[in-house]
């Protein structure tokens, strides 16, 4: 396993990048409504980063992803591929967004919810955003990538959800997907000792039923096997000396 320790100016980029990211998710908050499709968010989420950010949309292409964006709606665990779909009134929905910018990636996703959620999908998104913060607050020299798992998982199963295994977080930089994998779930002291200068994502997929997941025939997108709800929320942060520090905090510095 090869995992990169950031230089003091890479460490600058990738806030640049992370930056880009955490603004593409303040501008598209607003046309998650009822009736736009996902591939309308595909397009202005593309238009914005291309034109207006003079940035690359990481997942276009990237092993044969056919958009710039994953939207992923109500059962849709992660990876959804925007397309024709019309958001309707009480859906909830992740949008993940990478940006690449001179050579370094920026990761992030949130919720959004159209109309009123129920109640059940705004106590698991706020579940899952708590886990992650947990998950986050765990990061700091000599802490262990265990550490990360346990705080995310017991938070999680304590409120009677459960943790997707088969997808994690990931270093992050010059490469999309970096060393180590960042498990949701896992036990205190294990696993890769932290340290200062590593950039990588924290983005624990949590559903409201089981954790059984499966891939459907697109080759991308992932779903609960019991069609239970699931929520996401992602934030690329840098191991600091002292801590940690979130390279992708929006607006509302969340």
């Amino acid at each position: 396993m090869t995992v990169t320790i950031k230089t003091a100016d890479e460490q600058d980029k990738m806030r640049a990048a992370g930056r880009l990211a955490a603004d593409v998710l303040d501008m598209i908050g607003d046309y998650v409504k009822s009736g736009i499709t996902t591939g309308e968010l595909d397009r202005i989420c593309h238009e914005y980063i291309t034109e207006v950010q003079g940035a690359v949309p990481a997942p276009l292409n990237y092993r044969g992803f056919p958009k710039s964006i994953c939207t992923s709606v109500n059962h849709v665990v992660c990876h959804g591929i925007p397309g024709d779909r019309k958001l309707k009134t009480g859906d909830s929905v992740n949008i993940d967004i990478t940006v690449i910018k001179d050579d370094f990636h920026g990761d992030t996703s949130r919720m959004f919810f159209v109309g009123k959620p129920g109640i059940q999908a705004r106590r698991l998104a706020e579940v899952a955003f708590e886990s992650m913060w947990l998950g986050i607050e765990e990061l700091a020299p000599g802490k262990h990538l265990g550490d990360v798992g346990a705080a995310i998982q017991h938070h999680v199963e304590k409120n009677r959800f459960s943790v997707v295994r088969e997808y994690c977080g990931h270093g992050i930089g010059r490469a999309f997907h970096e060393d180590p994998q960042v498990l949701h779930y896992g036990s205190p002291a294990t696993g890769m000792e932290l340290r200062a200068g590593m950039t990588l994502t924290v983005e624990p997929m949590v559903n409201a039923g089981k954790a059984a997941v499966k891939l459907l025939p697109d080759g991308w997108t992932v779903v609960t096997k019991d069609h239970s709800l699931s929520a996401q929320w992602e934030h690329t942060v840098l191991i600091t000396e002292t801590g940690y520090e979130v390279l992708t905090l929006g607006a509302d510095a969340r």
